[in-house]
């Protein structure tokens, strides 16, 4: 019985120890990238661009400064098919101007690695991970998947991946790309619906559309705003 006392003291002590060097944020944000087929290079290349300069804006640095930490943990992922989800920039802590453009040098530097056909519940899943396996505690949890198509093709079933994230608390944004003067296809239906019908979920869930390449940062960067600083109650009045 003392041994037992002693492992379960040392395993508590071990939780409490994890628990305790968690950084607390306002927000862990998982950005989700459509690097998928009908992304050419120069798109991906394009996208990353709108987001290293929509992060670096002061009014994402405001949004970031409002908050009760002042600060947000970010991670940029590109996505393709269900064995392709590339971690382009890990976890890093943006809280001012300095952090900002450093995160948005190591966004910038990298090659393109994901491709494929759409698996959009593999990304998802794999966004969930991130966020459960990394050392940071937000007060609210975003994952935020770009894609110019609704579509899933192969991996986990996109309503399967859906439900699970929403079940552990997190919530599913989306960014619909209709940018028709990149290489991407149009798509025969109404994206932006298809995002809220099926893809986003979640306490005040949102989606944005890009409508081309020139709406694409201001697009990026509204929808940042309202995700870091907006609070729960308040974000659904303010996407509307």
């Amino acid at each position: 019985m003392r041994a037992l006392r002693g492992l379960i003291i040392a395993v508590a002590a071990l939780l409490w120890a994890g628990m305790a060097a968690a950084e607390e944020v306002d927000l862990e944000l998982v950005l989700l990238a459509d690097a998928t087929g009908s992304i050419d290079t120069q798109e991906i290349i394009f996208q990353r661009r709108g987001y290293a300069d929509a992060l670096t804006s002061a009014d994402v640095l405001d949004a970031i400064q409002s908050g009760a930490h002042q600060k947000i943990a970010v991670t940029y992922v590109e996505w393709g098919d269900f064995t392709s989800q590339d971690v382009v920039v890990g976890w890093r802590i943006l809280s001012d101007q300095a952090s900002a453009e450093a995160f948005a040098a190591e966004l910038l530097a990298p090659p393109r690695r994901a491709r494929g056909r759409n698996a959009i519940g593999q990304a998802l899943l794999f966004g969930k991970s991130l966020i459960e396996g990394n050392e940071h505690e937000g007060y609210r949890k975003v994952i935020d998947l770009s894609a110019d198509s609704a579509n899933s093709w192969n991996g986990v079933p996109l309503a399967t991946a859906r439900e699970q994230v929403v079940a552990a608390g997190i919530t599913i944004n989306g960014l619909a790309i209709l940018c028709r003067a990149c290489s991407g296809r149009p798509v025969g239906y109404d994206l932006e619906k298809a995002f809220e019908e099926t893809i986003i979920g979640g306490p005040d869930a949102f989606v944005i559309t890009a409508d081309d390449m020139q709406q694409f940062s201001t697009a990026v960067k509204r929808k940042l705003v309202l995700e870091i600083a907006s609070g729960p109650q308040r974000l659904g009045a303010a996407a509307k």
